[in-house]
């Protein structure tokens, strides 16, 4: 890698190879000397079946943490949790000012204020058509079509040249709130010459364009018209146009508004103070569900990715205090399961049903549309802005590889294809991966983070698994067992499949290897705690087929 010029780089910390915990990094200069900007700094959702006890992930940031001195701003494209959502955590680490548009900047002091003890970041407002410079950079906001108020993509200008971070984006003119993706302000940028594009990869294994949300607004209008009892909409709380949608559905046929869950309150409460909501009335509270008749109540509620916690899972678990669904009722899902909540969300749809209430999907109904574009307006922004440099972000190894093809096929002659860590030098000379660095994840187990070499989760994963075994032992100086020895298991059936119950099979074990132990042996504590595990573990397997975790500790009194 030269050393001595000035060079321009792409870094990702997150979001490529993934969906989620999007913070990527640009860099320019000599490398002793080098200056970077941040775009974006998201949070991922754990699966519980990986990750027990884990509900949040970060992307791991010590890389830039090591040269913070050197960091100048982080850049927020739009305020998605996979964009936004880490930087209550991580910004302490590096303490440079956040650059974000209204929406943004609102949602996230919104948030910080619903967080006790949430830092206090340096947030500065940036208007689209506005310049931003911060030493070797000059950004420009691009608006964006896309599911959030404000979405843009940023064009970054150095002495080497000009990238373009697509962000979150889509092609949709009518897009009910929120930004129109605008062909001229894309052309402008090929004509000047885009040196590298660094481009949404979530739907370019599906063919078309994507449906604009004003047809969303038109289905939802038509049956929340048609429904004879009470409607309840699930959508993602940060999609104010669908929020805006529902309202004016309701408001188009005398219904009124309750909205239910604390993230559904702040989006609206940002969304009105940004004149996204003018000409709505207020949104009613939960406690207005019992005073209303049924014919004239549309819900919004959270939980449309099947949040244990979130007011729908009460619902359909029948123990929410306010908001009650009774037979006849509807409940549309306006939005999609994320991979890896299908189940949450299938669970969700199964209670409700099991209580007669219909249940809409975009299985059947168009509730839901995307907002990343599918191929053919890829097709478009490709032909608008002619990079020379096409490198995929925004999505897993699938969408990554299909992207790739996708634009050499649109006559990019360079594509570069990253991960995580891959520093990517964009110029001088051919874009390439000259260098891979320290990239992984962060877990938020209770109030604390993890990186991913913590041991607290994988052992949490096997006691999930298979259990655990405590034994406690007392032995004196003698080598003499005192007393029977403390059993107890967790996690484990109560008989195999003979009949035996197991913590006989357990009691057995132990007292057959410390009946087994000279006095000498028994003297030697870390040497029985060894004999005791490697018995349990060898006769649980042989009755059960497991062979769980076991926590063996002995005494010397």
């Amino acid at each position: 890698m030269t050393t001595g010029q000035d060079e321009l780089v792409f870094l990702p910390l997150g979001g490529v190879g993934e969906i989620g915990m999007n913070a990527a990094l640009y860099g320019f200069g000599p490398e002793k000397g080098r200056k970077w900007i941040m775009i974006d700094c998201g949070m991922g959702f754990a699966g519980e079946e990986a990750m027990p006890g884990i509900d949040l992930m970060f992307p791991d940031l010590s890389f830039i943490e090591e040269r913070r001195k050197d960091l100048l701003g982080i850049f927020i494209t739009h305020a998605h949790e996979d964009h936004i959502g880490a930087i209550s955590e991580l910004w302490p680490r590096l303490k440079v000012p956040v650059y974000a548009t209204r929406f943004a900047k609102n949602l996230l002091e919104a948030r910080r204020l619903g967080e006790p003890g949430a830092p206090k970041v340096e947030l500065r407002e940036v208007k689209p058509g506005k310049r931003v410079t911060v030493g070797p950079f000059e950004l420009d906001f691009v608006p964006v079509s896309h599911s959030i108020p404000e979405s843009n993509a940023v064009a970054i200008r150095t002495k080497a040249g000009l990238v373009l971070h697509t962000g979150d984006w889509k092609i949709d003119p009518n897009p009910v709130a929120g930004n129109v993706t605008e062909a001229a302000a894309f052309q402008a940028l090929g004509d000047e010459g885009v040196l590298a594009i660094v481009c949404d990869s979530t739907n370019v294994v599906r063919e078309g364009f994507s449906p604009s949300e004003a047809e969303v607004s038109q289905t939802l209008r038509k049956l929340i018209a048609e429904a004879p009892h009470r409607v309840a909409v699930t959508t993602f709380a940060s999609n104010v146009a669908r929020i805006r949608a529902v309202a004016e559905a309701a408001q188009a046929c005398g219904r009124e508004v309750i909205a239910v869950g604390r993230a559904m309150d702040r989006v609206i409460d940002v969304a009105r103070e940004c004149g996204y909501l003018d000409g709505l009335p207020e949104f009613r509270r939960s406690d207005s569900w019992r005073n209303l008749p049924r014919e004239r109540v549309v819900a919004l509620l959270t939980g449309s990715q099947g949040e244990p916690r979130a007011a729908l899972a009460r619902v359909s678990r029948r123990d929410h205090p306010d908001i009650q669904l009774a037979g006849g009722d509807q409940v549309i899902f306006s939005s999609r399961a994320i991979p890896g909540n299908e189940r949450d969300v299938g669970s969700i749809i199964n209670d409700l049903i099991e209580q007669g209430v219909e249940v809409i999907t975009d299985r059947t109904e168009l509730v839901h549309v995307s907002g990343h574009p599918r191929r053919d307006e890829m097709v478009q922004m490709y032909a608008w802005t002619r990079p020379q440099t096409a490198i995929p972000v925004h999505g897993e190894a699938l969408h990554l590889d299909e992207h790739a093809r996708f634009a050499r096929a649109q006559g990019v002659g360079n594509v570069v294809k990253a991960r995580n860590g891959s520093l990517v030098r964009l110029a001088p000379g051919k874009p390439e991966v000259v260098e891979h660095v320290k990239a992984g994840r962060l877990f938020k187990d209770g109030n604390i983070l993890i990186d991913d070499k913590d041991r607290a989760v994988p052992e949490r994963r096997k006691l999930a698994q298979a259990g655990l075994v405590s034994v406690a032992i007392a032995i004196d100086e003698d080598g003499v067992v005192l007393g029977e020895p403390a059993v107890d298991i967790i996690g484990l059936p109560n008989r195999s499949r003979g009949g035996q119950a197991l913590i006989d099979v357990v009691v057995d074990a132990v007292t057959d290897t410390l009946g087994g132990l000279s006095r000498g042996k028994l003297k030697d504590s870390e040497g029985v705690e060894k004999a005791v595990d490697r018995a349990i573990r060898t006769a649980l397997n042989e009755a059960w087929g497991k062979k769980p975790a076991c926590h063996i500790q002995v005494v010397e009194v």
